[in-house]
């Protein structure tokens, strides 16, 4: 009761403070909004509610938020919560916190108990979610707001308007602030100002691919003398009148009739405004500053409160009450799956079937029944699945319990309809709803899970099975990652392993990998790069004969520069030149034989979010090369049949170059050191 006593404390608090300084604040206008509905909800009075309320507080206070911009996150595992808060450019300090206060209380009261929000009003915007969302670039349009004035030579506009863009989209995503000004002259007495912004955790890559997406959402047809877009990673806006709060270089400012004109910071009129701010920082902000103290002060004697409590005694308290929350009866799963009847079995995979099932309360479930051989103790699984059952992301298979009763070991996930992408990607009566454009957001889905595993989650995370047979399908065809029995987790800055049984499968596995048992976060790079050309081609890598796989076919055309003709022939002409010609690139810096040759995942998500492929590195021969006339030995010992996979699952015993023993033949994962 104490902690919500000063939880409450806190919220009155912040909520004094919001109303302080909001109430000088200029007129705030909000343009669109989005509870996100589709995500998962929290209950109130939960630490996911306790780590929003700082998150906010945190966003929009007024040390953090000097430079219009601010991100940050608060809590860990299933609680974490991340928020980002920024103001569109050539507004004032005063106005950009005033709105950023607004659009903190506003989210909190239009959106009650959603994961997932954001607003956008005419001065700032926020956004709070609980996966990373940071450094993602996303430049779909969000809302529009047209000047009704029409030029009166609009082909003439539109061209020297579009012009104006194309200069400062690059200048603005180089620059530190990410956005940047531009004016040119339309008619004699007439000019064109135009400002472009991004997010500041964007690269310059990704600010340049998102601005320039913005530009490409213009009608083609657009003469009106003014608009703004909006979109999650930026904005734009034109006008044909001066809306700069900020003086440009003379440089930049056309000339008219021999002389320079430029937009001065401020106006005659402005000298009453000028007033009230010297009395908003010297009455309001002061006010502010104390309450900030007091809200510090309150902070550190919480914690200071939990330490006194006993850090080992919690941690022991806390997964034991894990452990229990997960803990499913398994008469309650013989009722959900009648029995592990075989009209409920979906599918077969290399540690056991798995069933469909629905519980009582009417959620459907998938039940993944071990193999009563493996070796791992109950305690050791306990521990793995609590860990994996924390991991949260939208392209993550959620694991909701597991069951250790009569010898049986019982995984349950969450059901999802559509199946395993292979079963849509190679079954010739499922692929008609596979069209590129859910191709390419399926590729992009299972690259922002891979990130997720191996930089953004509480420990990394290695796959080492990544294939199309381990990609579920949602109802909407999101992709999740599924099936952590051979999964590594490493502690600290643990970023590689090694082991004298290799377990994975052909065809997916990194030749470091196959060869001596060393496996990393780019083993896992190179088996996405075999997938990523799979669903291009719609083939799976064994396929093909005479010892051909997929990776040589595809640099072979590449090379030929014919790369197009690997994409499906189902597909028709139905998909996007320079997205299918990325994606082939990518594959293949994917599959390179060196591992230090393949990009990092971060890299990747970065490419399938740019425009263009030019400033990729160019790739070179991948490894396992071999042409049709080459017959492929891979040597890699005894080949065991996987029904549920696209390739046979391996088995193999390997040379490692340390003494390291394996601990997880068949496991849910491997614990590194802390």
């Amino acid at each position: 009761m104490q902690h919500f006593a000063v939880d409450a404390v806190l919220l009155l608090l912040f909520s004094c403070l919001l109303y302080l300084l909001s109430s000088s604040a200029a007129q705030v206008e909000r343009i669109y909004v989005d509870c996100n509905s589709t995500a998962s909800n929290y209950t109130s009075g939960s630490v996911f509610e306790e780590n929003l309320n700082r998150t906010i507080a945190s966003l929009v206070s007024s040390s953090s938020l000097s430079s219009g911009f601010n991100i940050t996150s608060v809590g860990q595992n299933l609680d974490v919560v991340y928020g980002l808060v920024y103001c569109i450019a050539e507004q004032s300090d005063r106005d950009c916190q005033a709105c950023a206060n607004i659009a903190a209380m506003e989210i909190r009261s239009r959106c009650p108990n959603q994961k997932e929000a954001y607003m956008f009003y005419n001065n700032c915007s926020i956004r709070y979610s609980d996966w990373r969302f940071f450094s993602t670039a996303d430049s779909a349009v969000i809302a529009t707001i047209y000047n009704v004035n029409i030029a009166t030579d609009g082909v003439l506009f539109n061209r020297q308007l579009r012009n104006l863009l194309k200069n400062i989209s690059s200048q603005a995503a180089s620059s530190p602030s990410k956005y940047y000004l531009g004016i040119t002259s339309h008619t004699e007495n007439v000019n064109i100002y135009a400002m472009m912004q991004c997010t500041k955790d964007l690269t310059e890559n990704s600010c340049l691919t998102c601005l320039q997406g913005l530009i490409s959402y213009l009608p083609t047809d657009l003469s009106n003398v003014g608009a703004r877009f909006f979109s999650m990673s930026c904005n734009l806006r034109y006008e044909t009148y001066s809306f700069f709060l900020s003086p440009l270089p003379p440089s930049l400012v056309p000339e008219k009739n021999g002389t320079s004109t430029t937009p001065t910071a401020k106006t005659s009129g402005q000298a009453g405004k000028n007033n009230t701010s010297e009395i908003v920082l010297f009455v309001v902000i002061p006010a502010a500053i104390a309450l900030v103290v007091i809200i510090c002060g309150c902070c550190l004697w919480r914690i200071t409160r939990r330490k006194r409590v006993g850090n080992s005694e919690d941690a022991h308290e806390d997964r034991e009450k894990s452990v229990e929350s997960l803990l499913m009866n398994l008469s309650t799963l013989q009722v959900a799956t009648k029995n592990f009847s075989d009209s409920y079995k979906l599918g077969q995979g290399g540690f056991g079937p798995v069933y469909k099932g629905k519980l009582l309360d009417g959620r459907e479930i998938a039940v993944k029944r071990l193999a009563r051989s493996s070796g791992q103790g109950l305690e050791e699984l306990k521990t793995e699945v609590v860990l994996v059952a924390k991991l949260l992301h939208r392209n993550l298979i959620r694991l909701l319990g597991f069951c250790l009763e009569d010898g049986e070991k019982l995984l349950v996930y969450e059901y999802l309809p559509n199946g395993s992408l292979d079963r849509v990607l190679f079954d010739q009566t499922k692929r008609f709803p596979l069209e590129w454009e859910r191709r390419y957001k399926i590729i992009v889905g299972i690259a922002r899970g891979l990130l997720y595993l191996h930089e953004d989650s509480q420990l990394r995370i290695i796959h080492r099975d990544l294939k199309a047979s381990n990609i579920l399908l949602d109802e909407n065809m999101n992709p999740k990652i599924s099936d952590f029995g051979l999964a590594r987790l490493f502690g600290g800055s643990q970023t590689q392993g090694n082991t004298n049984r290799i377990a994975g499968t052909y065809g997916y596995l990194a030749p470091e990998y196959a060869k001596k048992g060393n496996f990393s976060t780019k083993s896992d790079v190179y088996s996405f790069g075999v997938l990523v050309l799979e669903i291009v081609a719609g083939r799976k890598n064994s396929s093909f004969s005479n010892g051909m796989n997929l990776p040589s076919y595809a640099w072979q055309h590449w090379a030929k520069g014919t790369g197009l003709d690997l994409i499906d022939p189902t597909l028709g002409d139905q998909w996007t030149r320079h997205e299918v010609l990325k994606c082939i690139h990518i594959g293949l810096l994917c599959v390179q034989e060196a591992p230090a040759d393949r990009p990092m995942m971060s890299a990747i998500a970065t490419m399938l979010s740019g425009y263009t492929a030019s400033s990729f590195p160019a790739p070179s021969q991948p490894a396992f090369f071999v042409t049709n006339s080459t017959v492929e030995n891979p040597e890699l010992g005894l080949i065991k049949n996987d029904p549920g996979a696209s390739s046979p699952l391996i088995y193999a015993e390997a040379k490692p170059e340390s003494s390291k023993k394996s601990l997880n033949d068949v496991t849910i994962s491997d614990i590194g050191p802390r």
